[in-house]
């Protein structure tokens, strides 16, 4: 399936960001070169944008101007800032997750010294649900299930997790496009995750 795009003139007026504001935040790296698609139209040379991804980075870059430097937030969406390897004791001490979180994830995805930067998104993701209470420790093995099997989305940022209930049976699904998604109406949504907000979020943690 094609990927929808936006113009820069519909995505200025949609955002309310200025011309100069897009082309700053390019230069500070906050934007991928890539996501800038040059096309032929009738008036001419076109930019455009893959329109998913660009609304989701410049939602998340209004959110988080105001409490980081273009520099932090640069790291922040950096691909090569995700390089840190702790262990769970580390993660328990630095206050990221619970001890019975930690606990717990290590008796689903086996005992280690360390663990991936995709490895700790996924332990911060369930964590947080269970602290929450919005899962049980039932839909907690799940969602490590789906993510650990689909670790590449976890990579790349986009999609959402959601947790589902009907009947009283729990199922987790992982979606790149959740507004073409189409459920039973009777299905509850129990708990929707962006993926993306809890990378960014978990790698300032652990920058900080």
């Amino acid at each position: 399936m094609e990927e929808d795009i936006i113009s820069k003139k519909d995505l200025l007026e949609l955002t309310g960001i200025s011309y100069g504001q897009l082309y700053r935040w390019k230069r500070k790296n906050l934007i991928p070169e890539e996501w800038f698609i040059r096309k032929s139209t009738f008036t001419g040379q076109e930019t455009f944008f893959p329109k998913r991804k660009i609304l989701a980075r410049l939602d998340r870059i209004v959110n988080m101007k105001d409490d980081l430097s273009l520099d932090e937030l640069a790291d922040v969406f950096s691909p090569n800032s995700a390089e840190l390897v702790l262990g769970k004791d580390d993660l328990v001490r630095r206050n990221l997750v619970s001890q019975s979180g930690a606990e717990f994830f290590a008796e689903l995805a086996g005992q280690s010294d360390s663990y991936t930067f995709e490895q700790m998104l996924i332990l911060y993701i369930l964590d947080g649900l269970l602290r929450s209470g919005d899962i049980n420790r039932e839909e907690g093995r799940m969602i490590v299930q789906v993510l650990q099997d689909h670790t590449f989305k976890l990579k790349d940022g986009n999609g959402e997790l959601w947790v589902l209930r009907k009947m009283g049976i729990s199922g987790a699904i992982l979606t790149s496009q959740p507004d073409a998604v189409f459920l039973d109406e009777q299905y509850r949504i129990a708990s929707k995750v962006r993926i993306g907000d809890k990378r960014e979020e978990l790698k300032i943690k652990l920058g900080s």
